[in-house]
């Protein structure tokens, strides 16, 4: 019985909008919900502060983050894996 135990922290992917500080991005996490009232299909947006330990994340990246024990008063969140480099132009 090798079964895959399912983790029960949350993981969210979205893009990084900052790489400014040290061992810390910022992260743009979008969703697509429908209205309660209109029923239109509206984006709503979340940003994160997760744990960069190495600054290997940068500006335009797709990255996935998963929910831990509070790092410092802002950061919740570890970044776990890259989704999509970002393109350079």
């Amino acid at each position: 019985m090798t079964e895959e135990k399912k983790s029960l922290k949350r993981t969210l992917i979205g893009k990084v909008v900052s790489d400014k500080r040290s061992k810390t991005v910022t992260v743009l996490v979008e969703r697509r919900i429908k209205h309660a009232l209109y029923g239109k299909i509206v984006a709503q947006s979340s940003k994160y502060h997760a744990h960069d330990e190495n600054g290997e994340f940068h500006t335009g990246d797709v990255i996935e983050i998963t929910e831990s024990k509070p790092i410092s008063k802002t950061k919740n969140w570890v970044v776990t894996r890259l989704v999509e480099k970002a393109e350079i132009i």
